[in-house]
């Protein structure tokens, strides 16, 4: 694909998008692709991405699990939630500083952990580690990470986190987790709900995009892993070592660890209150993206019953379609001590690697101070639940 198709085929889907309502008009059409100075919100930094990478890294990266509902969801409940603004406060001097896990940040912006980032830049998790570094936050790295731990480590500029699978067996899952450790994580997100394999039916309707990459070209060699022939193979149900592993293995989880133990993927209130009573030293709310099990609810919805059985013990974190400042203030406003960022990063590696990383955090970091001001929230021990009101 020549640039001058690419820069067309962005176009034709910028204006075909729900988003394009949502923007002003859009200016005169460019044989280019757009600078990073000119995109205003993160957004925008989607369509660039998909322009610069495969079909097949795109829906990778994009899809939800079946019907793609909670992942629909994970936006629309933002636009049940409105703001309530109070004025004549004096926010002439806005603080968005916090300390988390002894970790002095700017802003309550983390960024998530995604796998495979290589799919989209040929640095990966490496770009990824510098834009992080460079917007003073933290990168939580994947156990699917495309490079090793330590080469991540050693191209960080800033604070790394460690997000862990079960390994195959206990001896694998804590060689992970220690590896970890030498390599200067500053705590262990442990993600409970990756039990079984999830099934993503975008890239079972594109065999073309499959195609496009090396294991699709495979999978078109005689017996080579992965044909068409076999995908039923590769979603019957086969537990992994999360299946079989109980609140018990916590225990043995923060004495590998010896650093803080977050819980990822909690989502009722009834987990919150054995998180605190099992000793994990915070909650992350997650639906993994919408990546694992469809029709759960919106990370947003459920965050106040955690907050409440949380009992202010351990801090909550929260991830799950977060594309605004505006949406940072409303999860602060029920209680998150702070909010993980995950596809609009991504979209920013994608697009402009490690500077489009940092755009993105910038600019959510940006919006939340204007928000913050405009709502009458001078810093972030000010945002409170009269802040928000739930829609029904």
């Amino acid at each position: 694909m020549t640039r001058r198709e690419a820069a067309r085929g962005l176009l034709v889907w910028m204006a075909g998008s729900p988003l394009a309502g949502a923007q002003q008009e859009l200016a005169a059409p460019t044989e280019r692709l757009p600078s990073i100075e000119d995109l205003v919100s993160v957004f925008e930094f989607e369509p660039v991405a998909k322009a610069k990478i495969l079909r097949s890294s795109y829906d990778y990266v994009a899809g939800g699990v079946e019907d793609e509902w909670t992942l629909r969801r994970n936006r629309e409940m933002f636009g049940r939630l409105t703001l309530r603004p109070r004025f004549l406060r004096d926010t002439s001097k806005l603080d968005l500083g916090m300390e988390l896990f002894g970790t002095r940040l700017e802003a309550p912006i983390l960024l998530s952990p995604t796998g495979n980032l290589g799919l989209l830049h040929q640095e990966g998790e490496l770009a990824t580690a510098r834009g992080a570094g460079a917007a003073k936050t933290i990168l939580t790295v994947s156990s699917a990470a495309s490079n090793p731990l330590e080469k991540i480590a050693a191209a960080a500029t800033g604070p790394l986190w460690f997000q862990l699978y079960a390994a195959a067996d206990l001896d694998g899952t804590r060689e992970r987790v220690e590896r970890a450790v030498a390599a200067g994580c500053r705590a262990v997100c442990f993600t409970v709900d990756s039990q079984y394999g999830p099934r993503r039916e975008r890239p079972l309707r594109d065999r073309s995009s499959r195609a496009e990459t090396p294991a699709g070209a495979r999978a078109r060699q005689p017996g080579g892993r992965g044909s068409v022939s076999e995908l039923p193979e590769r979603y019957r149900l086969r537990p992994s070592l999360a299946a079989k592993l109980t609140w018990a293995f916590l225990d043995e989880l923060k004495a590998w660890a010896k650093v803080p133990v977050l819980i990822k993927g909690i989502l009722t209130a009834e987990d919150a209150r054995l998180c605190v009573e099992r000793g994990a030293a915070g909650i992350i709310v997650s639906n993994h993206g919408a990546r694992r099990l469809d029709h759960t609810p919106s990370t947003i919805e459920v965050l106040p019953e955690i907050v409440d059985a949380a009992e202010g013990k351990i801090p909550v974190l929260i991830d799950g379609g977060f594309r605004r400042g505006t949406d940072i203030l409303k999860a602060l406003a029920l209680g998150a001590k702070a909010v993980m960022v995950g596809r609009p990063a991504v979209w920013g590696l994608g697009a402009y690697g490690a500077a489009g990383v940092q755009r993105v955090i910038e600019l959510l970091q940006t919006e939340l101070a204007r928000a913050m001001g405009l709502a009458g929230c001078a810093s972030l021990a000010s945002i409170n639940r009269s802040v928000v009101r739930m829609e029904r």
